[in-house]
């Protein structure tokens, strides 16, 4: 099984909005925030990271 894991880091809320291009995502409060992604992948006898991003 491959799994993408996307994490948000934020340094206020943890409340978010959809801007108005539908793509955008900020905080609600407008603070900093970070997005990280991996990329894992589920095997019988462990786990292997595929990507950082």
């Amino acid at each position: 099984m491959v799994l993408a894991l996307e994490l948000m880091i934020t340094e206020g809320s943890d409340k978010y909005i959809i801007e108005n291009d539908g793509w955008t995502i900020s905080t609600a409060d407008y603070s900093f925030a970070a997005h990280f992604e991996h990329t894992v992948l589920i095997k019988k006898n462990g786990v292997e990271i595929l990507g950082i991003d």
